[in-house]
């Protein structure tokens, strides 16, 4: 159970990361823009090193991300027990309680019932 529990974690971890990354990363139309003066020349992988390691990162997050769903779906599924609905018990009452339960209409001295008449 332990296992499961930080694999879980390492999983959403993962994909947090994933999400980060993806949002951080430039689209290709985004290299028009830094033919014009974007500067992206000057960052701190090169022209295009940022772009090759970010998008290797999310491919390497990514393949954990795959492995770690395919353990987890593994691990929850063999802990799961079959339960079926005819092997439980169902108590039943018998009719004869039932009658019990109801109380009955005391009726007063003149022969009139507390419970008013019904409108026809």
């Amino acid at each position: 159970m332990m296992v499961s529990n930080l694999l879980l974690v390492v999983h959403l971890i993962v994909a947090l990361a994933i999400i980060v990354l993806v949002l951080l990363q430039q689209g290709k139309g985004a290299d028009m823009g830094a033919a014009f003066g974007g500067g992206s020349s000057q960052t701190l992988f090169g022209a295009r090193g940022s772009a090759n390691f970010l998008t290797r990162l999310t491919s390497g997050l990514a393949i954990v991300f795959f492995l770690t769903s395919l353990v987890l779906a593994f691990l929850f599924t063999r802990h799961t027990e079959d339960i079926s609905i005819v092997d439980e018990s169902t108590v039943v009452q018998p009719a004869d309680s039932l009658t019990d339960a109801v109380p009955e209409v005391e009726e007063s001295g003149s022969g009139e019932s507390d419970v008013p008449a019904a409108p026809e």
